[in-house]
């Protein structure tokens, strides 16, 4: 009988404190992303009147306001937690639950059950559902706002494939054409077996080209045996998105394929790689971010302090900050190739780990 008159009020204490959490967090969350679509009207208001109605709010809004909620759910998570956290103290509710026995470490569960429905959440959004939507968005702010869609490019070289290297002087992506194509393979000695010359190339679908003015040679045997035509369809594994890549493209891939992309175009030795694999790897930073954020929130503010709710969301937004600046600062020594993308996405949540453990220790105490 014992075991029961434990068990139910801890159970009920954990949908208390789950409804708490997370009903601050969505309302939080959804007082921030009515500010931000305000200030993106303004900011874009000529573009919104030009476009049609339907592409606006179809397109654009129901794309944009998933993408905004997502960037900014485990900073939402830090400052839901430390809101509602210091709000029980505040009210001798945590003391209350402290004195039934309860310990700092068992208060902690139902914080853990709502940092992982958060970043459960923001994986799956962020993996799988905003990439298709960002898309449509995206094409929508290149026609109607600003075209930030790379659609030229000049002296193009790549790894198509093992021993195989492709040049063009010109990629023309609204013609789908380029000019000046060469591809030569090599064998395992790296000595040249054979190369393609064309003087226009014009991209089908998928893999598929077609190559104009051709001169292919063959060296076998200290022979050269040469080929030429006007025409000929072939097949080349490599795609104009490999080559001609835009600042958001990032954002357009699931993590799948972004997975696929990254390896793809390593082997191809494609150096401007880094932001695909600065959007890898923050995507699961984020989703520890949550748990490391809510640990801090909650040992920051689950004790009465004199400055009450007003220091500690003082204090937590000092810290929402700081983890966006080395957010930053990080990101920007990873595009710069000072450090790799996975150690400039995950030195934020190292750092806030070892305070997130001081803070824990400290409030448990």
């Amino acid at each position: 009988m014992r075991r029961v008159w434990n068990f139910v009020p801890l159970s009920i204490l954990d949908r208390y404190i789950l409804r708490q959490f997370l009903g601050t967090f969505f309302f939080a969350l959804l007082l921030l992303l009515t500010i931000i679509v305000v200030f993106d009207i303004n900011e874009k208001i000529d573009a919104f009147l030009k476009a049609p109605l339907s592409a606006t709010i179809n397109d654009y809004f129901l794309n944009f306001i998933p993408y905004f909620a997502n960037q900014f759910a485990p900073l939402f998570t830090f400052i839901a937690v430390i809101f509602f956290t210091t709000k029980l103290a505040g009210n001798s509710e945590i003391i209350a639950m402290l004195s039934t026995g309860m310990s700092f470490h068992r208060l902690l569960r139902p914080y853990m059950v709502g940092a992982t429905v958060i970043a459960a959440m923001t994986f799956v959004l962020a993996a799988y559902i905003i990439p298709p939507a960002n898309v449509q968005r995206i094409a929508y702010a290149n026609k109607y706002v600003k075209n930030k869609r790379i659609d030229y490019g000049t002296n193009i070289m790549l790894m198509v494939a093992p021993d195989e290297i492709a040049y063009m002087a010109r990629y023309d992506n609204i013609t789908k054409s380029g000019t000046r194509f060469s591809l030569e393979s090599f064998d395992k000695d790296k000595r040249l077996i054979s190369r393609l010359t064309a003087q226009t190339i014009k991209w089908d679908t998928l893999y598929s080209w077609q190559v104009r003015d051709y001169v292919i040679r063959d060296f076998k045997d200290n022979r050269e045996i040469i080929r030429s035509g006007a025409v000929l369809d072939t097949v080349i594994p490599f795609e104009p998105r490999d080559f001609l890549i835009s600042e958001t493209d990032h954002e357009m891939l699931t993590t799948p394929e972004l997975t696929q992309y990254i390896e793809r175009q390593k082997s191809r030795g494609v150096g401007n790689i880094q932001s695909f694999e600065i959007e890898y790897h923050r995507r699961f930073a984020m989703v520890a971010a949550a748990y490391i954020l809510t640990v801090i929130g909650m040992a920051l503010s689950s004790r009465k302090v004199r400055g009450g709710m007003g220091l500690n969301i003082g204090i937590g937004l000092v810290l929402s900050f700081s983890y966006i600046l080395f957010m930053t600062v990080t990101q920007t020594f990873a595009q710069s190739g000072q450090t790799s993308p996975m150690v400039a996405m995950w030195i934020p949540n190292i750092i806030f780990l070892l305070i997130a453990i001081f803070l824990y220790i400290r409030a448990s105490r």
